[in-house]
């Protein structure tokens, strides 16, 4: 049956496909703005006249090469493509800045490369063990996963923690802006209808990435850029390093995103900014996180591309997509009248089996990809300043428009890069905002349904918590990490000094 299997794999049309699905995903997620979840959208109508198992291996290139592509712009212009890039650009583009741009490339291919191989394998070997684990967590774990990732700003804040929680607060309160889902009412939209369905994440990303260092550099004089310098670097010191060195960060990144993944509706964002958070936790230079440190790109992407394997597992295992990505590919599947779950596995093992093995072929398309057009990439460093702000700036603008097509969109995130300059000059940190805003829904939602649920029980909400083993088990984490985040702090440790 495997063999079988195998040779419906290596067939030209799914090679064709999935390779083609590939490289789509990482044009759409270099573009800013523009991410993989766009991408499937916009190819799933082509889908309808493939057969399953093609369709899915294509949308799982396009899936595959999205999780990706974002990094490219992340570390050469310190535009993330998408929201899961956000850490990449962290340490990606100071290193562009040092001239170790090809070696920040390679070792983001070569994470990503490894994370996904990671996620696929486990999505072959462990899809019903790992289902059964995620089906446990209940809306109370959910929300003290979603706090958890809020504490991890505790490590990306810097040396001021009031100024991190501060932004963290507010990422919380403009997640709440729009209508509210459980009641129906409008929240913060002062009568403006374009509020009404609340701000996007990806479009208070995309102004607080994109159009802030774009507008910072409308007029910067040729002396203030950077000269562009390349240091040469062979891919065999970079895998070495990857799979030898720093072995241990590599599994528990992609560990971390392959968990993440699986659990329905948490998506890529919490993962890479869970594993980008404890990497710098754990190592023993974190102060060189965010100055061009290579184990900043290694923990995110690992986890990056390890959650599409994650994402994959609940979906065929029991029918709940993992993220908005594999939701598409289930809406493709029901357009050939095949219903995700365990039934997928005895009527159409077929279906199951290609596309899972087709998704290893989008990790080599992927890698040959991204080793051999590194080269290329960096030539966008080459590109004048003057001709460069206008073209990102536009593809910026396309892209915050196509996500909702609404013309309301650009001006939130024009708005919302011009606030990040100001909040930059006075040495706020913005990646607690988006942290806090990406996390503001899962949080308040499982919140309220925990609520719900002690009250059924007639139990109040701290004890409904501690008699719910998983529960309790992330509230000592919960606690670990803001007791150990606390003692970590340059602050805290000067006061207990003096």
């Amino acid at each position: 049956m495997t063999l079988e299997l195998l040779q419906r794999v290596f067939v030209l049309d799914v090679l064709a496909l999935a390779t083609l699905g590939t490289l789509l995903g990482i044009i759409f997620a270099a573009i800013p703005g523009l991410n993989a979840a766009i991408a499937m959208t916009l190819f799933l109508p082509v889908t309808y006249g493939m057969r399953p198992e093609l369709a899915l291996s294509f949308l799982g290139g396009v899936y595959m090469g999205g999780m990706y592509g974002g990094s490219i712009t992340a570390i050469l212009i310190n535009v993330p493509g998408c929201v899961e890039a956000t850490c990449t650009a962290y340490d990606g583009y100071p290193m562009t800045l040092q001239g170790r741009s090809r070696e920040a490339l390679y070792y983001s291919i070569f994470a990503s490369t490894f994370g996904g191989f990671f996620g696929i394998l486990a999505l072959v070997l462990f899809t019903p063990p790992l289902a059964s684990v995620a089906l446990k967590f209940g809306p109370p774990e959910m929300m003290l996963l979603g706090m958890c990732g809020l504490t991890i700003i505790g490590c990306l804040s810097g040396n001021n923690v009031w100024k991190a929680v501060f932004m963290a607060a507010l990422g919380l309160f403009l997640a709440t802006v729009g209508t509210d889902m459980s009641s129906s009412v409008r929240r913060f939209t002062f009568g403006n209808r374009a509020l009404t369905a609340g701000l996007s994440p990806l479009v208070v990303a995309l102004g607080i990435f994109c159009f802030a260092e774009m507008f910072r550099d409308i007029g910067m004089r040729k002396a203030a850029t950077f000269e562009y310098k390349d240091t040469p670097i062979k891919p065999s010191t970079v895998i070495y390093d990857i799979l030898v060195t720093k072995t241990y960060l590599f599994c528990k990144s992609s560990l971390l995103g392959l968990f993440i993944g699986i659990l329905p509706g948490i998506g890529g964002g919490t993962a890479v900014f869970t594993a980008y958070g404890e990497a710098k936790r754990s190592s023993k230079h974190p102060e060189t996180f965010g100055a061009g440190n290579p184990e900043g790109i290694i923990a995110a992407e690992s986890a990056n591309n390890a959650v599409v394997g994650g994402a994959l597992i609940p979906m065929l295992a029991i029918g709940i997509p993992g993220s908005p990505g594999v939701a598409i590919m289930g809406a493709a599947l029901t357009t050939h009248g095949i219903i995700c779950g365990p039934d997928l596995f005895t009527k159409r093992p077929d279906v199951a089996y290609i596309f899972m093995y087709a998704m290893f072929l989008t990790i080599v398309g992927m890698a040959l990809m991204g080793i051999f057009g590194i080269k290329w990439f960096s030539y966008i460093l080459k590109i004048d300043m003057y001709y460069l702000i206008p073209i990102v700036t536009a593809f910026a603008i396309f892209g915050a428009y196509s996500i909702n097509n609404m013309v309301s969109d650009v001006l939130v995130a024009a708005i919302s890069g011009t606030v990040a300059i100001v909040l930059m000059k006075l040495e706020f940190p913005v990646s607690p905002l988006i942290v806090g805003f990406v996390l503001s829904n899962l949080i308040e939602q499982n919140l309220r349904r925990t609520i719900q649920m002690a009250g059924i029980k007639q139990m109040n909400f701290i004890s409904y918590l501690l008699q719910r083993p998983l529960s309790l088990i992330l509230v000592v984490a919960l606690i670990g990490l803001i007791t150990l985040f606390t003692f970590m702090n340059p602050n805290t440790k000067k006061k207990l000094q003096d």
